[in-house]
């Protein structure tokens, strides 16, 4: 059994006119709020915590990731219980080409849905397994001994090449016009232990702090509300979402 302390907090900062982020916690959604709960895991339990970014620059990037974390979070409760873990995969890989297809027929219906779409990244538990799953570059840590480690990898022009120009320029995410998209899954239940800290965040988090910073803050004791202020803080030039996970 363990018990996760989590906290969770979306804003939409300084420039952007609205948040086009949402997190999922269990079966709560977050925008334009914050949120402190408890959850303890066990054996059959399941837990799906995520940050989904809606695009920005593709139109209604908010609904974008709305549906996506609804959609999944339907999903993922209803998936039959005792999943290998390679059945999980297959599973999570099914509902990746489902809600793709969902999101890109809503574009064709709707001119002003055209072209949306939205970044996700988890942290669940599932038949006593802890999974990462990663579609696009809001990201993944892990906070142990004072090191911060990412444990996802951005589908990214600027990870592909290393030229800092590209940045914002993804490679894959839902919908957002891609005629096929991917997902990173990885048991990551080894990598979880007691005293573990992780940290799920849009990249209105990492473009304003570097990992020396956030890695200061979670070091004092930083929530999710306390990171993103010091995003908005430091210029606040996107959404900022992110969820804090500390594991007992």
């Amino acid at each position: 059994m363990m018990i996760i302390d989590i906290s969770a907090a979306s804003w939409t900062g300084r420039v952007r006119s609205q948040n086009e982020d949402m997190i999922l916690v269990a079966d709560r959604f977050i925008r334009e709020d914050s949120l402190k709960t408890q959850a303890v895991v066990d054996g059959d339990d399941r837990l799906l915590i995520a940050v989904a970014d809606g695009m920005g620059g593709h139109n209604r990037g908010d609904v974008a990731s709305s549906d996506t974390l609804h959609n999944l979070q339907y999903f993922f409760y209803d998936i039959p219980a005792c999943l290998t873990a390679g059945d999980f995969n297959e599973a999570i890989v099914g509902w990746l080409e489902s809600i793709n297809n969902y999101v890109a027929a809503k574009g064709r219906a709707d001119e002003q849905f055209k072209g949306m779409g939205t970044t996700l990244v988890g942290f669940a538990y599932y038949n006593s397994n802890f999974y990462s799953m990663n579609c696009g570059d809001s990201r993944l840590y892990r906070f142990n001994d004072h090191q911060l480690v990412q444990m996802t990898t951005d589908h990214s022009l600027s990870n592909i090449d290393a030229n800092e120009k590209h940045s914002n320029v993804i490679t894959n995410c839902i919908g957002g016009g891609f005629n096929s998209s991917f997902i990173d899954m990885v048991q990551i239940t080894a990598m979880v232990k007691s005293g573990d800290l992780f940290l799920l965040c849009s990249d209105g988090l990492t473009d304003m702090l570097d990992d020396a910073a956030i890695s200061e803050l979670l070091a004092q004791g930083a929530d999710a509300s306390a990171l993103c202020s010091a995003a908005i803080e430091a210029g606040g030039i996107d959404n900022v979402s992110c969820c804090v996970i500390t594991v007992k």
